[in-house]
């Protein structure tokens, strides 16, 4: 059974930096991505994530409101990856779940898609003051 356990959120002033955590656990072999969603307060969850990582090569993918300012690694001896968030903005403020899908997209946008996950974690809320 695949369990994913996020980390590392909390509360930082605007143009700060924080690093959340997945712990994977259940997956036998590498042929896995874990993307990152968010879901702000009082509103529904992002229609497409903000990023992934493809566990077997460490190939990355991001959304445009995020590229530049968080990077996702990986360690796979610990089976943890990081997404470490730089330039924190307000609008950054959300819970943020990491999920755990095949990574075996032809084109690598499908990987932003929500529905192309099987298996979440519980969150982990990240506020952003002013």
């Amino acid at each position: 059974e695949v369990h994913l356990v996020e980390s590392g959120g909390g509360t930082v002033q605007a143009g700060g930096s924080l690093r959340l955590s997945c712990a994977v656990s259940g997956f036998t072999d590498d042929d896995y991505a874990i993307g990152w969603f968010r879901q702000a307060p009082g509103k529904a969850p992002e229609g497409e994530g903000i990023s992934y990582i493809i566990i077997r090569d460490g190939d990355t993918y991001y959304k445009d409101s995020v590229k530049g300012r968080f990077t996702l690694s990986r360690d796979n001896v610990k089976d943890i990856v990081y997404l470490q968030m730089s330039n924190l903005k307000p609008e950054d403020t959300a819970n943020y779940r990491c999920a755990a899908g095949p990574g075996d997209w032809v084109l690598r946008e499908t990987g932003l898609h929500p529905n192309e996950y099987d298996d979440w974690g519980q969150g982990t809320q990240v506020t952003v003051s002013v």
